[in-house]
């Protein structure tokens, strides 16, 4: 099954006030991992790097979009140095610090990651899993 998609996520998908601000808050930051726009529809637009796993969106209902306590969402990085410039890119374009780019050793010691507020206040994580340091610390 070399084909099979190792993900248990088809997506998320997050609700903003502004679509145009957080479309672009979104480009400038997914970027660094990566990830472009690969869908969009009217207040819409899907990023990843293959295909739609992350939407930002006005939502459907028409109601206004809010954030839910305790939900955030984590995107995978490629080392320490995209954790670090997502965390920049994403300070730059308006998003509120809160949790600088490290280590979380009760997250494990192959962990590193940074966690902002983006501008409607939705959490979201860059995380980087070392699996060479895992395998050597027998987690892989």
């Amino acid at each position: 099954m070399a084909d099979e998609n190792p993900s248990i996520i088809s997506h998320v998908s997050l609700g903003t006030n502004d679509f145009p601000a957080a479309r672009e808050f979104y480009v400038k930051v997914l970027g660094t991992l990566g990830c472009r726009i690969v869908m969009e529809h009217e207040g819409a637009a899907a990023f990843g790097k293959a295909y739609p796993e992350f939407w930002i969106q006005t939502p459907f209902d028409g109601a206004k979009a809010s954030r839910g306590n305790g939900v955030h969402v984590g995107f995978m990085a490629q080392s320490k140095a995209e954790v670090e410039a997502f965390f920049k890119a994403a300070i730059a374009a308006g998003a509120t610090e809160d949790g600088d780019p490290g280590h979380r050793h009760d997250y494990g010691e192959p962990y590193y990651g940074c966690f902002v507020r983006d501008l409607d206040g939705n959490k979201i994580e860059a995380a980087f899993w070392d699996f060479e340091l895992a395998a050597k610390l027998g987690m892989a």
